[in-house]
């Protein structure tokens, strides 16, 4: 279903004066209805609604991106710089996933991306590094050091 509106309110008409299109589609596998406002009055409906589907999944993957690879920005500007640091950075975190499957750990992924960073570095092999903090961490809970919650 599609409809050609104006936008009311004194901002959004002022901000954007032309019409827009109004398109509608119901997706009856999840049973959900989507509303979408485009100013591309060429396509048909179901494409209008195919490529807004596919733009979620593309900010859901960059969602996901930055939240487990770590990527603050992008350091170069064309797709293959883009698609290159994406990859590298997927790598890296295949390989954590399997150090810590390898090793049986404990830690997050996340805890052990930061554990690394720090020891950038450091050549002591990931395994004994990993087994270290761990002493370390086991140390730390033998001491006498009082601790807030067990008062």
């Amino acid at each position: 279903m599609c409809q050609t509106i104006r936008l009311t309110g004194y901002y959004a008409a002022k901000d954007y004066p032309e019409h827009l299109r109004r398109v509608k589609y119901y997706d009856k596998e999840h049973d959900q209805t989507y509303v979408y406002l485009t100013n591309h009055f060429d396509a048909p409906a179901l494409q209008i609604s195919i490529l807004y589907l596919n733009r979620w999944k593309v900010e859901i993957f960059f969602k996901w991106v930055k939240q487990h690879l770590r990527i603050k920005k992008f350091w170069g500007e064309s797709p293959n710089a883009v698609k290159t640091q994406i990859w590298i950075a997927a790598c890296i975190f295949v390989l954590v996933a399997i150090w810590k499957y390898k090793l049986n750990c404990q830690y997050s992924l996340n805890e052990i991306l930061q554990i690394l960073s720090v020891s950038a570095f450091d050549k002591t092999p990931v395994n004994q590094f990993l087994m270290k903090i761990d002493n370390k961490k086991l140390d730390h809970r033998g001491s006498n050091q009082l601790n807030i919650f067990d008062l």
